[in-house]
């Protein structure tokens, strides 16, 4: 994958399992984005191709995809942001509106139903944010560093919240982040990209039991993990 004159992609190969949790790591500017652009279909590959479900995946909309910002509209309510998405696909507004507060009772999210997002933390919106992407009930979620924005006390938190909604999502995630101990938390496997152009420099299962606990981070078998990201991605172990 080329943008002007710069080699983004250099061959990446990937299969994602269906129902597979995967997270993307790499240097900055490595084109971990612009490979979740390519799988969300909003970038077209000027060589290769993105398969989805064996046929080639010619057009957005096939999954849900989360950017980097949040994108909530400041002048609806936050049910009604979380309904946008199915409102643009063209459920009838009301049928929408109900679905998304049936969604935000079932995620714990009721009490903010009514309030504007400007009333919300970054953590909040966030959530919002990624609830209005699952809502689409598309069977892939792509999440471009959905926690990149926040305090480390806020990412945290919700490291913890999306563990353990995970299984109430039941889709295939795809996951861009910097934070390697998040990738090792979340996911079932990390891979790893190199510099640009990039290509798969470690394809690592995180064998870590499930229900997974932020406790986790302290055992060996976690730090025997990290060890190797680590490694893959040149950094000197502390």
């Amino acid at each position: 994958m080329t943008k002007g004159q710069v080699r983004i992609l250099d061959g990446v190969d990937l299969v994602v399992e269906p129902g597979t949790f995967l997270a993307l790591i790499g240097p900055s500017g490595a084109g971990k984005s612009t490979l979740l652009g390519l799988l969300a279909g909003l970038e077209s590959p000027d060589g290769g191709t993105v398969e989805k479900d064996g046929a080639t995946l010619a057009r957005p909309g096939l999954v849900a995809y989360m950017p980097q910002s949040d994108l909530l509209l400041p002048w609806r309510s936050v049910v009604a942001n979380v309904s946008l998405g199915l409102e643009a696909t063209g459920v009838p507004r009301r049928a929408a509106r109900k679905e998304a507060l049936a969604a935000l009772e079932r995620f714990g999210l009721e009490e903010f139903a009514r309030v504007p997002p400007a009333a919300l933390s970054g953590g909040m919106r966030s959530r919002v944010a990624l609830l209005r992407t699952a809502l689409l009930d598309r069977d892939t979620l792509l999440l471009d560093e959905p926690f990149g924005a926040l305090d480390a006390l806020t990412r945290r938190d919700l490291q913890g919240w999306l563990l353990g909604v995970r299984d109430e999502l039941a889709a295939t995630i795809v996951l861009v982040t910097h934070d390697i101990d998040e990738a090792l938390l979340l996911a079932d496997r990390v891979v790893v990209l190199s510099r640009r152009p990039a290509r798969v420099a470690l394809d690592l299962p995180v064998d870590l039991e499930r229900p997974r606990t932020m406790e986790m981070e302290t055992t060996g078998e976690f730090a025997r993990l990290k060890g190797r990201l680590l490694d893959a991605l040149g950094v000197s172990k502390p």
